[in-house]
């Protein structure tokens, strides 16, 4: 329905916590934005009468609140004080498998084993070929099932030495949250592509995603897992306040990596990932696009007459718009921030219009104009990204119907002209806007009906980025400039592949 890409995935894990599935659920709830087709969570405790460890699942499609819309799945199914859970996102082809709902479970020589991934491994394709030829069967399409497959292959003795030896055979991008018996294990690939964070609730430590997820739980943040890291937090850490980590090295010529896409569009604004809240970056992107592309420069502006509006397209580009209007503010020209578009939060993924053929209602039932501030006024709409441009082209026809004066387009991010590899799903290049007009945003711009349209440059994201959070991380941003930090199979198909 959204002209965006989609989201990756959510993970979330709680260990030696009474409540540990109930956290767990409104931990996801708090990440429903990371994926919407599907939720599920695993706990683990021992079993007296059965005289050993067990691992309930309770997952379905739908949203989270509509998969554990039952409160008797947490008294009498989801028992426990350990839990991890995931939100899940996939490509074309494998959604509507019920086989790739995570987590993963899984009983081995080792005990039980359930498994949470945010990724995408760039070395699939192989390591899929290389089980093929040695008789292993595949109940899913996800690569997720790799990693399982790795680890109850290994030779190693302790579970912890098969995870390492099961991580030193994958590349690409992921976050992972493994259950066993008597562990939670959290990874983040060592390029860190994916954010990853440590949080405490009642002296249980926490992980997820993103640090929205603690916030609804009252959990304290720690601080990040870093890039590379294998953090093992089992009954030693609970007593000692002090998990055991291990590192994996990043591949020969790369380095630190971390997605400049979560900045722009993934993350929740009230969430802290690599380090920095989300609000403030955006915040710092819109003001690089007022020093980009002064108001001056993109409307016929003159001092005195009918005040100019800046307008977001909600929600995720609300703190971009703030930061722009207030930066040209600061440089002396009478603008105002104000609300030209309602999203409408009750439209839910599924929604149809009986007998409406007409591909923009879907954008009407979402969006709605506000008339009486965009009447007759010089608009400008701050965007955080264009992908197919279809969605921009409803809502400024939409905006059009208004009457206002004219209509300008900022983005506060670069075009985007590649496919990622690392965990979002981008249309085929040939689908995308800018590759569609060849980087002319004048043609672009006649696409999608606006007076000009307006790029931030790639420059201006990484800078505006590296200046909010003072840092001197690398960022991977290959999907507006193809310069991919990882080596990629770009044979790669996306039914074989999914993206999680």
């Amino acid at each position: 329905m959204t002209d965006k890409p989609h989201d990756y995935c959510g993970i979330f894990g709680v260990y030696n916590h009474p409540e540990a599935a109930i956290l767990t659920y409104y931990g996801l709830h708090a990440l429903q934005h990371r994926g919407q087709e599907s939720a599920g969570i695993v706990t683990s405790y021992y079993d007296i009468n059965k005289g050993r460890y067990v691992m309930p699942m309770h997952k379905d499609f739908g949203l989270v609140l509509s998969v554990f819309d039952d409160s008797k799945v947490f008294k009498k199914e989801l028992i426990g004080r350990s839990a991890i859970g995931h939100n899940r996102y996939s490509t074309s082809g494998s959604s509507k498998n019920p086989a790739n709902i995570q987590p993963f479970r899984v009983h081995y020589r080792n005990g039980n084993l359930a498994i949470g991934h945010n990724g995408n491994l760039t070395n699939a394709r192989e390591l899929r070929e290389r089980f093929r030829d040695e008789g292993v069967l595949f109940q899913s399409t996800s690569d997720t099932e790799l990693i399982l497959h790795l680890i109850s292959h290994s030779q190693k003795e302790t579970v912890v030495d098969q995870v390492l030896d099961a991580l030193n055979q994958i590349e690409g991008a992921y976050c992972l949250m493994i259950l066993t018996d008597e562990q939670l294990i959290a990874v983040r690939d060592p390029n860190g592509f994916r954010p990853l964070a440590l949080g405490m609730i009642d002296d249980s430590y926490t992980v997820a995603s993103e640090t929205c997820a603690f916030d609804i739980i009252g959990a304290e943040y720690i601080r990040d897992i870093e890039p590379g890291e294998i953090l093992i937090i089992d009954r030693e850490a609970d007593v000692n306040h002090e998990p055991k980590s291990f590192y994996l090295e990043p591949k020969p010529g790369t380095g630190s990596s971390q997605c400049i896409f979560e900045y722009v569009y993934f993350s929740r604004p009230d969430s802290k990932i690599f380090g920095e809240n989300v609000d403030k970056i955006r915040r710092n992107l819109g003001k690089q696009l007022a020093k980009e592309h002064p108001m001056d420069q993109v409307i016929n502006y003159v001092s005195g007459e009918n005040r100019p509006i800046v307008i977001s397209v909600p929600d995720s580009s609300n703190t971009a718009a703030i930061g722009y209007a207030h930066e040209s503010q600061k440089n002396g020209y009478d603008c105002k921030y104000d609300i030209g578009l309602i999203r409408n939060h009750y439209v839910g993924r599924t929604f149809i219009s009986p007998g409406q053929k007409q591909r923009d209602q879907k954008v009407r039932t979402k969006f709605n104009p506000v008339r009486g501030v965009l009447e007759g006024r010089s608009v400008i709409i701050v965007d955080d990204s264009i992908v197919r441009g279809t969605t921009s082209r409803y809502l400024v026809d939409m905006i059009r119907e208004a009457n206002p004066k004219e209509v300008h387009f900022l983005v506060s991010s670069p075009p985007i002209t590649h496919p990622c590899f690392y965990g979002m799903d981008f249309p085929d290049p040939d689908e995308l806007i800018a590759n569609k007009f060849n980087g002319n945003t004048e043609a672009i711009a006649k696409e999608i009906g606006v007076d000009s349209l307006r790029y931030l440059s790639p420059e201006g994201l990484v800078s505006a980025v590296k200046e909010a959070n003072d840092s001197h991380h690398s960022y991977c941003t290959a999907c507006f400039t193809g310069d991919y930090p990882v080596p990629v199979n770009f044979g790669v198909e996306k039914e074989e592949n999914e993206i999680v």
